[in-house]
């Protein structure tokens, strides 16, 4: 299959989105699909350099909204060269550009709405989803609807994708969501952090790798490492990701207030072998989050082998619980406090086990090649079944 994702844009300090539909394309490669990306991004922008697969960068968009007036044209003209279209993401331009440029058409459509149906939104930012409900009955409610479907990363997003808006009428297909194993071996990329941070070494690692954000619940995290810090010396919280200033510099002086600054290492946005080695070297990876359609953080430390303690507002806890690949609490101070002392207090052998399990888990679940494997095959399966009863209703053929 010949397959367009359309994404507002690739830069990869956007977080799991980006990051997803680059997996996604390469995996699928594997299976005689063939990606072609439409972003808004500046054509010039230095991480579309070196993408693997082709790049049509149709920006710089204006606004938030990421307008550009050359997206519906490109897509009327270049979508019926392809066999499917998946948008990613919602409350953007490009989702709206193929609802115009295809609403109609025999193209078929699809949309992962990323957690962006999330009522945790709702909830947070009551002003602004009150815009979202005025813009929603005229564009997004459109898109998902006539979308051939809405694909949901796991059974949690698509249960509270429907308490968001009381309009709201889609095919709604669970096709899951994941990430590729490392790319490099333990030992080199161990190295490479560890020789970026020597400061580290022989050190207990607690990892946060993300973009620090508020919804993160980064401040829970400084306040419970504080509460137990002094429990063993060894001790170190490790943040890692990139994130505006100004909250940045308010949670280092959090830190300094609660006297654990020596005891926090911000390393930045990691990449590369410094990134895989931070989750390697961790002895645990911490993301006590409000809101998580998936993570894939946390899938990038279950391929480690590396257990997870996570709050139950990540959408994918479900299945770190049943596969026992780590603990799971609610986004709160005490939730938070309670997941490192239960760590503290397991055994040696106890840590062992649930470090296997978490590559196991990873390998049952987040493996982005099965996940594109199945991902190819739905798609294929919901084309060929339109392509059916389009037919049958035609008189031409029967279906029972």
């Amino acid at each position: 299959m010949k397959i367009l994702q359309v994404i507002a844009s690739l830069d990869p300090r956007g977080g799991g989105p980006m990051e997803g539909v680059r997996q996604i394309a390469q995996a699928a490669a594997r299976w005689g699909n063939e990606t072609t990306v439409v972003c808004l991004d500046d054509p010039g922008s230095p991480f579309l350099e070196s993408s693997p697969f082709p790049v049509v960068a149709l920006g710089p968009s204006t606004h938030g909204y990421g307008y550009t007036p050359r997206l519906r044209p490109w897509l009327t003209t270049h979508a019926k060269e392809f066999d499917a279209v998946i948008v990613n993401g919602l409350w953007q331009f490009s989702g709206f550009a193929v609802w115009l440029a295809l609403h109609g058409t025999k193209v078929p459509y699809f949309v992962y709405p990323h957690g962006m149906l999330d009522p945790y939104f709702k909830r947070q930012f009551p002003l602004k989803h009150l815009k979202k409900w005025l813009y929603w009955p005229w564009a997004e409610y459109r898109v998902l609807r006539d979308a051939r479907a809405v694909l949901f990363t796991c059974e949690e997003e698509r249960l509270l994708a429907r308490e968001s808006f009381g309009l709201y009428r889609c095919n709604e297909v669970v096709s899951g969501f994941g990430t590729a194993p490392p790319p490099f071996e333990r030992e080199p990329a161990s190295h490479a952090f560890l020789s970026a941070f020597p400061g580290l070494r022989g050190k207990r690692l607690l990892v946060f790798l993300g973009r620090v954000h508020p919804k993160k619940g980064c401040d829970l995290l400084l306040r419970a490492f504080a509460e137990i810090a002094s429990a063993d010396p060894q001790w170190q919280l490790v943040l890692a990701g990139p994130g505006e200033e100004a909250l940045i510099s308010e949670l280092k002086r959090l830190a300094r207030q609660f006297g654990i600054e020596d005891k926090v290492t911000w390393c930045g946005m990691l990449a590369g072998t410094r990134k895989w080695g931070a989750l390697y070297c961790a002895e645990v990876f911490v993301l006590p989050s409000h809101q998580e359609n998936f993570g894939i953080a946390v899938a990038e430390a279950l391929a480690c082998g590396t257990p997870v303690l996570i709050s139950n507002r990540i959408n994918i806890w479900r299945e770190v619980v049943s596969a026992g690949a780590g603990l799971v609490a609610a986004d709160s101070l005490e939730g938070t406090r309670q997941l490192l002392l239960t760590w503290m207090d397991l055994s040696a052998g106890s840590r062992a086990l649930m470090r296997a399990k978490a590559r196991q888990c990873f390998e049952s679940h987040f493996d982005i090649r099965a996940v594109a494997r199945e991902l190819s095959q739905t798609v294929r399966d919901l084309i060929d079944d339109q392509s059916c009863r389009s037919v049958a209703a035609s008189g031409r053929l029967s279906v029972g």
